[in-house]
């Protein structure tokens, strides 16, 4: 049976699985839950969500959180689902924080055979940090950043290579509060052999009192490093969430996630899932757009029944924020 495509012609690319919604930090432009909602996924029901998502097309898993390294089973659903790659599994890639990504962790998750991590940091000095963070004092935020710049580390030397694409930073800069931090971590990334992955400051369900005047916008945001050392664009690959430029100097590059002032709708091709099992069609949807698959995940259900109700989820989409 052919993939099947949305209302627009969209076939499924990737699936992007949380396994908690609890973090360690509380960055004020995500505010994280404090607790699990109930009923969350067990591992045998990830692995089989993960599989109906890979029948349907699905070619790359991006596990996020909260922060997924809080969750106590990720290198088991790493290893659980390895054998899909025999059905077109292609990539399994990771999302986090940093803070909790230790050496053996680090070893641990390569071993169980993640193929890609992104770390995330918003500053490139402890008061910054505490200020995206919200953590308590530039102290605090100055340990959090260590404690980053030691899983850059123990990532590279887990065998996550950034010359691969391998390892890569994340940075959402909001205007007005950690906009300058561009150069300094553009600084940072160059140093380190890291691409630095921009991220436009979004409205995440209305939770963060987002506004348009805070967004620093992906042009604006690479010509100030530009600026400073220059750039030139490259093509947006199909699929893709970034736009992409190389430094001129051959010092790598940058990446922006333009969800707000460039869409990528046009060719958006991700299903995400919450930890407790319902999944959306867009990052912005609204909670109560959502389809919950548990009831096609207990015991007494039709192995068949996660993937029906996916594909006819899927088929039903119309999607373009």
């Amino acid at each position: 049976m052919a993939s099947p495509t949305d209302g627009l012609g969209r076939p499924l690319g990737v699936l992007r699985l949380s396994l908690t919604a609890r973090c360690n930090l509380a960055c004020p432009y995500c505010l994280p839950d404090g607790q699990e909602p109930p009923g969350l996924l067990t591992l045998q029901q990830r692995r089989v969500v993960v599989q109906a998502a890979v029948a349907l097309g699905a070619q790359s898993l991006r596990l996020t959180g909260g922060e997924p390294l809080l969750h106590p089973e990720l290198e088991s659903l790493i290893e659980a689902v390895q054998p899909l790659r025999a059905q077109g599994l292609r990539e399994i890639a990771l999302t986090s924080n940093g803070t909790l990504l230790s050496a053996s962790r680090a070893r641990a998750l390569r071993e169980a055979g993640l193929d890609r991590i992104t770390l995330s940091l918003d500053g490139a000095d402890g008061t910054s940090v505490a200020r995206m963070a919200g953590l308590s004092d530039a102290r605090t935020g100055a340990r959090t950043l260590e404690a980053v710049l030691a899983a850059i580390g123990h990532a590279r030397d887990a065998g996550f290579d950034p010359a691969a694409g391998a390892l890569k930073l994340n940075a959402v800069i909001q205007r007005g509060r950690n906009d300058d931090q561009l150069l300094p971590l553009a600084e940072l990334c160059r140093g380190q052999d890291l691409e630095l992955r921009l991220i436009e400051y979004m409205d995440v369900g209305n939770r963060n009192d987002w506004s348009p005047t805070d967004v620093m916008s992906a042009s604006e945001m690479a010509e100030r490093i530009g600026t400073r050392w220059p750039l030139e664009a490259l093509e947006r690959d199909l699929h893709s969430t970034a736009r992409r430029w190389r430094y001129r100097d051959g010092a790598g590059g940058i990446a922006v996630v333009a969800s707000v002032s460039q869409p990528f709708c046009g060719d958006c091709n991700r299903l995400r899932i919450t930890a407790d099992g319902v999944a959306y069609t867009c990052l912005f949807a609204a909670p109560s757009s959502g389809l919950d698959l548990k009831p096609w995940l207990q015991p007494s259900s039709d192995p068949m029944g996660v993937e029906q109700a996916l594909t006819q989820l899927w088929r039903s989409r119309h999607d373009r924020y």
